[in-house]
């Protein structure tokens, strides 16, 4: 029998440094029998720091990830683009062909932090929003489909 092509899943969000990144992280993580994760930015801002942190704590490693902008994946056909924040499903792109686009808004860890007393405080913000995308990725792809 012939293995089924795993789906091409992008994850896009504004600067692709945090939420995204941890989409990507998951996936890669649970689901690498049935999707190839990518996740990229409209804008590059740099990989989060905290968000680093908190999957590693996690025990996902997203250290090597870099922020990347969407052109740069620009030749792969995606079977599905996941906007993870507001401004990214506002502001996202045509794709070709058969490609899919699905929001799943999630809150920004970093303005979720901007308020916070301890360094303790403002990660757990991260946590928070770690937690929710993780939940997310384990209903993938039957949430795609």
């Amino acid at each position: 029998m012939e293995d089924k092509e795993n789906l091409k899943v992008l994850f896009l969000c504004t600067g692709n440094s945090c939420r995204s990144q941890m989409a990507e992280g998951w996936a890669r993580n649970l689901k690498s029998d049935c999707i190839e994760p990518y996740s990229a930015g409209i804008e590059t801002h740099g990989l989060n720091p905290n968000a680093v942190k908190v999957m590693a704590e996690a025990g996902v490693d997203i250290s090597g990830h870099r922020s990347k902008h969407l052109n740069e994946l620009r030749n792969i056909e995606f079977d599905y683009v996941v906007t993870v924040c507001g401004h990214a499903n506002e502001n996202c792109p045509m794709f070709p062909g058969k490609t899919k686009v699905v929001h799943a808004g999630f809150e920004d860890p970093p303005k979720l932090a901007e308020d916070a007393a301890t360094v303790e405080e403002a990660l757990n913000c991260y946590r928070k929003v770690r937690d929710e995308i993780k939940e997310f990725v384990l209903r993938l792809p039957q949430y795609l489909t």
